[in-house]
């Protein structure tokens, strides 16, 4: 099949889930924005997106893809190394044009990845999954306060958005060039675009993240 017996193909399934994942992950810092201005309406949120099958549908479509977009990673990582043979430890003459992100995808890809971990077990371990086997959670509000209320916390959270940051900023555009939608004349904007939206979804969960500590751990 071309998507998995050749290199563009399986650049194409990289692209297309990690676009999917990067709206996900928009939808989430937005969602989350809700909490700040009413634990009321963050709790209406977390009730609405509990133990719905669309709910379940929607979670197994996300998990499906993260885990699409990780085999595909570490598949090309291993594909391209492979190709390059010893070339890979000569010193590239454009190195300096290559972006530290590019250069590290595979490494940032690893830390955003245990630190979804780390958000998984704190947030939808005790609230989704004991709604789907029939058990009553408590409001959303609760889950906040349990988990920012640890002074450890924030930092962790803080160097998981920035690995997420300088993954968008390089995967969003690299994504649009695979896809054949950034000639000379786009690749420009899509970078910029990249690096704009990169900077709100971070802007957006460090606000957040640093207004929960604030309000539980102060």
């Amino acid at each position: 099949m071309w998507l998995t017996n050749s290199s563009v193909g399986r650049k194409v399934v990289m692209s297309v889930t990690g676009l999917f994942l990067v709206l996900f992950v928009t939808f989430h810092a937005l969602m989350n924005a809700v909490a700040i201005v009413s634990f009321g309406a963050y709790d209406k949120i977390c009730e609405f997106l509990g133990a719905n099958w669309y709910a379940v549908l929607g979670t197994a479509v996300i998990a499906g893809g993260m885990m699409v977009h990780i085999i595909y990673a570490f598949w090309l990582t291993y594909q391209n190394r492979k190709a390059r043979g010893n070339d890979r430890y000569a010193i590239s003459k454009n190195w300096k044009s290559v972006s530290w992100a590019s250069q590290n995808m595979l490494v940032l890809g690893i830390i955003v990845f245990c630190f979804m971990v780390l958000h998984l077990i704190q947030f939808w371990a005790k609230m989704q999954v004991p709604e789907l086997l029939g058990e009553h959670v408590m409001n959303g509000k609760f889950y906040l306060q349990a988990v920012f209320s640890q002074v450890w916390v924030l930092p962790v959270y803080l160097i998981g958005f920035a690995a997420i940051w300088f993954h968008i900023t390089h995967g969003f555009w690299s994504a649009f060039q695979t896809l054949g939608v950034a000639n000379d004349k786009w690749i420009c904007r899509w970078r910029s675009i990249a690096c704009a939206w990169a900077t709100i979804v971070f802007v957006l969960f460090a606000v957040e993240a640093i207004y929960f500590t604030w309000f539980f751990a102060c």
